[in-house]
Order: structure tokens, then sequence, then C-alpha cells
């Protein structure tokens, strides 16, 4: 184990990174090849760090690298930094999202290019601060600060409807967030902390948990998003990016499960138990009613995007058995997503690049002319499938296990959902993969070398984790069961 300030180092980084590109000079075109290379150079270096912490981080579920400095000693505010296994996958799926990110918006970013790096180097610190966060206050701000680099990103470099957009997608997280800041404040009055790790463990009592659940809920449920919250989701993807659609789908989605497994499950677990037969009807109305939607698009980042609220329908569920088996099922599903719905807006990126358009129908016949791209593109919708050997397939079968031992009709609508998810995906493959040439296409090119740089760390995640999971699983089994060891000691589970 390491005495140096590793986290430190990896959230301020990327923000010295964004500090050095704002004081590149010379002429635009020299602005804009220098502001990529000091961002791709900054976000590798994050990421080596953040594959040595996995390396020498023990698994057996407790804090490491912890890091403390008193802000204002007055009220317990402090600097606190420290991981477990369920923050460090977080993290690990940040910084290696981050440099794919930035090798996909090369040649598709043409204008305010500095600018845009910027911002992408100051949402990984933001995003790497959150998941480090051991102190409540220290926490919300890392967490409501996501919101302005991903309100500019869409806002600026988005599609036509980007304002509408991205002030949807600010509304919607800040109305959440307030209802959060003020039940952490009513929360950490009661329990003369703002220490998380305090706070794991603290006995809060029932009738105020009863209170305090679902300000939290609503949160967690709009970064998440769950239904009913999801609407903002389809309007930000359609309009972002296609680096903003990786981030937004890859990592901050995970956002709020990642707050329903730190703070809503163990801190108030009276009230998760209580309410947790509303997030079981929720999850499956996400994971079915939005599989259905899906079915209707033809817009294919409409169509993923919708997917997305379907998949996180299986996290939510998860996570809310209480059990180790589906809430290791989350914590993979939601890793599993991560790589899997980053990779197919990659790729729906990569056709927009050649013909400006996303319309299923303006596409066709497509392995004739990229037969490259036809089997990446195979590769990533058979995860999101969920076929066995793939990393789609791990999460929702111990989730889908874990339900049946709660009810066999939970465990049977959810299954609905994986019938559906097959039906748009390959339905979505056939119209744009198989068949006839559509004339619209022209001569359109296969995948080049920095695409192919971009789509293979992807396809070997997908295939690692199907194959492999336990060294995926090993990581954030410890800390699952201590959480869950702790829910037994403080309530009975059924």
């Amino acid at each position: 184990m390491t005495n140096w300030p590793i986290l430190s180092l990896m959230i301020f980084i990327p923000f010295f990174g964004a500090i050095i590109i704002s004081l590149i000079g010379g002429d635009p075109k020299t602005v804009s090849s220098n502001s990529k290379i000091v961002a791709l150079w900054t976000s590798l270096v994050v990421l080596i760090l953040s594959i040595f912490s996995w390396i020498t981080m023990p698994t057996d579920g407790e804090f490491y690298f912890l890091e403390e400095l008193d802000l204002i000693s007055s009220i317990g505010l402090s600097y606190r930094l420290g991981v477990d296994g369920i923050s460090l996958v977080f993290i690990l799926l940040s910084t290696f999202l981050v440099p794919l990110c930035i090798l996909a918006s090369w040649k598709s970013i043409t204008f305010r290019v500095r600018e845009y790096m910027i911002l992408f180097l100051i949402l990984e610190t933001l995003l790497i601060g959150t998941f480090c966060a051991l102190d409540l206050i220290l926490f919300y701000i890392f967490f409501e600060s996501l919101l302005i680099p991903m309100f500019l990103i869409i806002g600026i470099w988005g599609g036509p409807r980007r304002v509408y957009a991205a002030f949807k997608f600010f509304l919607y997280t800040l109305g959440g967030s307030v209802l959060f800041l003020i039940a952490i404040i009513v929360m950490a009055n009661v329990s003369e902390t703002f220490d998380i790790r305090i706070l794991l463990n603290a006995n809060i009592p029932e009738t105020l948990q009863l209170w305090l659940w679902p300000a939290f809920f609503v949160s967690f449920a709009i970064k998440t998003p769950m239904w009913p919250f999801h609407t903002w989701l389809p309007d930000a993807h359609v309009e972002a990016p296609t680096a903003g659609s990786v981030i937004l789908a890859g990592v901050l989605l995970k956002v709020g499960g990642y707050g329903f497994i730190r703070f809503s499950i163990p801190m108030l677990p009276y009230a998760s138990e209580y309410y947790s037969l509303l997030v079981y009807v929720l999850s499956v109305i996400a994971i079915i009613y939005t599989s259905l939607v899906a079915l209707m698009q033809n817009d294919m980042k409409k169509l993923i995007a919708y997917s997305s609220v379907a998949h996180m329908g299986y996290v939510t569920l998860g996570l809310f058995t209480f059990k180790q088996e589906g809430m290791d099922g989350a914590m993979t599903q939601m890793i599993s997503h991560g790589i899997v719905s980053a990779a197919l807006f990659l790729c729906v990126g990569v056709l927009y690049d050649r013909k400006n358009s996303r319309l299923i129908s303006d596409y066709g016949g497509l392995v004739l002319r990229m037969p490259k791209y036809a089997l990446v593109f195979m590769i990533f919708l058979l995860s999101s499938i969920g076929l066995p050997g793939t990393s789609g397939f791990v999460g929702e079968f111990l989730i889908l296990i874990s339900a049946y031992q709660i009810n066999e009709f939970l465990a049977l609508f959810s299954g609905v959902g994986i019938i559906l998810g097959a039906c748009y995906m390959l339905w979505l493959y056939k119209r744009v993969i198989l068949g006839s040439i559509n004339k619209k296409i022209g001569d359109i090119s296969d995948i080049d070398i920095r695409e192919f740089f971009i789509f293979l760390p992807l396809v070997v995640l997908v295939l690692w984790i199907g194959i492999y999971p336990e060294s995926f699983i090993s990581e954030y089994r410890e800390s699952i069961s201590n959480l869950i060891n702790s829910l037994n000691e403080r309530i009975v589970i059924q």
C-alpha cells in the first residue's frame, strides 16, 4: 500500500491538465491540436493511477487510501477521501471511458476544441471526487457540480434542440439534488457528523428514516434514471455529442446506483426495506415499458437511451433484494452497462460522423460496406441482450436469481425485459446492418485505425467480464457482504 495521496492525485491531475490547456497559445489549429494531446495524455496518466490503485488495494471490503483534512472544524466538515471495492470500480470505469471520449471527439469536434477538452477533464475530476468522497458535504459538492460541465457539453456542442435538452437535464437533476441536500443536513444534525464511514452504521430513528428516504430516492432515481423520472434522458442523449452520450450513459447514470448502494440502503435500512415493494414495481415498469417504447424508435440514439432505462431497472431491482447475488449482479450490471452502452453510442457516432444521420431508416446493408463495423456492433448488441459469454449476461442472471428468491412473479416479469431487449436490439441490427444496401449510405467507409483502437478495449472488457466475471466481482464482493451483514444486524430483511 502506498502512503502518497493517490486519490487526490487522481482528482486534481485532470484539473491541472485543464489549466494547462487554458494556457496554450498559438494559432487556432495549434491550440486545437495541442489541447487534444494534453487532454489525452492527462486522462491516460489518471487511468494508470486508477489501475495501480486497483492492483494494490486489498479486497477485504474496508476503506483504503484514506486522506483527511479539516476544512471547518466547528461543524465537522472535512476533506475526507477513501475508496472500497464498490467505489473503486466506478473510478476505474470513469478513468477508462474518458480517454476513449477524447479519442472519439478527435475529428468530430471542430469548434471550441480547447473549451471542450477543458470541460471533459473537469468532468473527470468531479466524477472521481464523487466516488472518493467520504464526507457528506464534500460528496454533495462533487455530486452537484457534475451538472455544470455536462450542461455545457450538451448545450454548446449538441444537436438542434440542445438548449432545450440541456435545461431539461439541468432542472431535473437540480430539483432532486435540493431534496438530497435537505436530507443530508437533517441526517448530519441527528448523527452529529458528516463522516460517511460513521453514518454507514448509524442508528437513525425509524420514523425519521421514512421521511428522509424519499428525498434520497428522488435524487438518485432521477440520476439513474428510474421510471417515471427518466424523460430527460432520451432528449439529453439525442442532442448530446457522441462523447457526451458516452460519458452520460457510461458513468453519470451510475452515480444514481452508487447513491443507492452507498447512502440509501446502508444509512436508511429500515426505510429501504419498507419502500422496497415500491422500488420493485417501478423497476419492473421501467424494464417492460421502456423496452416497448424502444421498439417504436427510429432514432438509434433514442432507442439506446430507452434501453438504458430498462437496463438500469435491473440494477435497482437487484440492489433492493438485499441479497448477495442481487447486489453483486447490480454492481456487475452497472459496470457492463457502462461499457456496452458507451460502446453502442460510439457505434452510432461512427455512422453519424460519416452520414450525419442517426435515423434507422437511412441505413441498411452496412455489412456489405462495413464488415468490421458490423462485427463490432454485433458483439456489443449481443452483450446488451445478455448473451452468455458476454458481460451483459452475468449481471442480469444474478439479479434474476435474487429476484426469484423474493418472488417468482417478480422474476417472471423481469425476465420479460430480456425478451423485449432481444426484440428491439435484433430488429435494430437487421434494419441497419443486414438486408440490401440503402442508396442513402453511398460510398461509406469502414472503421479506421483510430476507431479500431477505441473499440478494441471495449470488446476485450465485454468478453473478459462475460468469460471470467469473478475477476471483477471479487473486487466488491466483500464490501457488499459487509453492507448486508450491517443491514442484518440493524434490521431483519425478509
